[in-house]
C-alpha cells in the first residue's frame, strides 16, 4: 500500500484521514493544533511535529487547509512540505483556495520533481467522515491515475476537470450555487413562516416540488431544529464565496446572485455567526421576521 502523508486534521480531514487509515493505508499526520491526531494514532497512523517530516515519509502527500495563507505557510513555510519534497512524490490539496495559488503549488511541486492535484471536494463533515466525498481533480492524467485509488479511498466519486487550477475554478463554481441555494431555502422558509406556514409542511413542499435542492435535504430539518453544529462553517463558505468572486471578476462573468448570497454571508458573519453551520446565515432572517423558521402554524 502507498505512503501517505496527511495534513490539516480539521472539520473535514480527520474524517478523511480516519478512511484511509480504515482501508488499510499507511498514514502519516501532522496537525498544527495539538491533540488533533489522538483519535488517528489510536488506529494506527503516525504523528510527526512538521509537515516537512511528513512529506519526507510519504509518497502522497493530501493537504485539508482553510485558505490561502494557511495553505502558502504549510507548503512554503520553515519545515514545510516543500522541505521535505522529493522527485516522485504526489501532492494533493483538497482545501479551497485560489485557481492562482493552485497553479503556484504545481509549479513549485514540479521545479522539484513532484506532480501536484487540485482535488477539492463536495460534501461536507458527514461525507468525510462516511467517505463519499466527490472529488473535482485538476491536474496531469497521468499523476491522478496514480492517485485515484487513494481518493476513492475517501470518496465515491473523482471527476477529472483538467488542467492544474481547474479543480478549483470547478470548486468555487459549485460552491457559488451551495450558497445561493442556502441563502434561497432560508429566504424562502421566512416568506412561508411570515405568512403562518407550519415550518415543516414548508420544506416537505420544498423537497416535493420544483423547489427541491441538496440543500433543503442536508438543511432542512437542521433550519427547523434551529441546529447549527458545524457540517461545513459559515465563516468557510463566505471564504469561499469572496474567492468565487474574485474569480468572476477576473474572468469578467456578471454574478449578481453570488454577490447577493456572499453579502447575506457576511450579515451573518458580522452577527457573530462565523464558527456555526452554513446554514446559520437563517438567523438573521428569524431576527428581521421577528419568529424561528421552525415554529408550529
Amino acid at each position: 500500500m502507498k505512503k501517505i502523508g496527511f495534513i490539516g486534521l480539521g472539520v473535514m480531514g480527520l474524517g478523511m484521514a480516519t478512511n484511509l487509515l480504515n482501508k488499510g493505508f499507511e498514514v502519516t499526520v501532522y496537525n498544527r493544533t495539538p491533540g488533533k491526531a489522538d483519535s488517528l494514532t489510536a488506529l494506527g497512523a503516525k504523528e510527526l511535529d512538521s509537515p516537512s517530516a511528513v512529506a519526507q515519509e510519504s509518497e502522497i502527500v493530501i493537504t485539508m487547509i482553510s485558505n490561502d495563507s494557511a495553505i502558502r505557510e504549510v507548503y512554503w513555510g520553515e519545515n514545510g512540505i516543500f522541505a521535505g519534497t522529493r522527485s516522485g512524490h504526489t501532492l494533493i490539496d483538497s482545501s479551497t483556495i485560489s485557481p492562482t495559488l493552485a497553479k503556484e503549488l504545481a509549479a513549485a511541486a514540479a521545479d522539484l520533481g513532484a506532480s501536484f492535484l487540485d482535488a477539492p471536494v463536495t460534501g461536507s463533515k458527514p461525507a468525510a467522515e462516511g467517505g463519499t466525498l466527490v472529488f473535482m481533480v485538476g491536474g496531469s492524467t497521468d499523476t491522478l491515475s496514480g492517485a485515484t485509488d487513494v481518493l476513492l479511498a475517501m470518496g465515491r466519486k473523482v471527476i477529472p476537470m483538467g488542467a492544474n487550477g481547474s479543480g478549483s475554478v470547478a470548486k468555487l463554481a459549485h460552491n457559488t450555487i451551495v450558497g445561493i441555494n442556502v441563502v434561497a431555502l432560508a429566504e424562502g422558509m421566512a416568506i412561508a413562516a411570515s405568512g403562518g406556514i407550519d415550518g415543516a409542511s414548508f420544506i416537505e413542499l420544498v423537497q416535493s416540488g420544483g423547489a427541491a435542492s441538496k440543500a433543503a435535504e442536508l438543511k432542512g430539518a437542521k433550519l427547523l431544529e434551529g441546529n447549527y453544529d458545524v457540517q461545513f462553517s459559515l465563516e468557510l463558505m463566505l471564504k469561499d464565496l469572496k474567492l468565487s468572486s474574485v474569480l468572476s471578476d477576473g474572468l469578467k462573468v456578471p454574478t449578481p446572485l453570488l454577490e447577493a448570497a456572499k453579502n447575506q454571508f457576511q450579515i451573518g458573519d458580522t452577527m457573530g455567526l462565523g464558527e456555526l453551520d452554513m446554514c446559520s446565515v437563517a438567523q438573521a432572517y428569524e431576527q428581521w421576521i421577528g419568529r424561528k423558521l421552525g415554529d408550529k402554524a
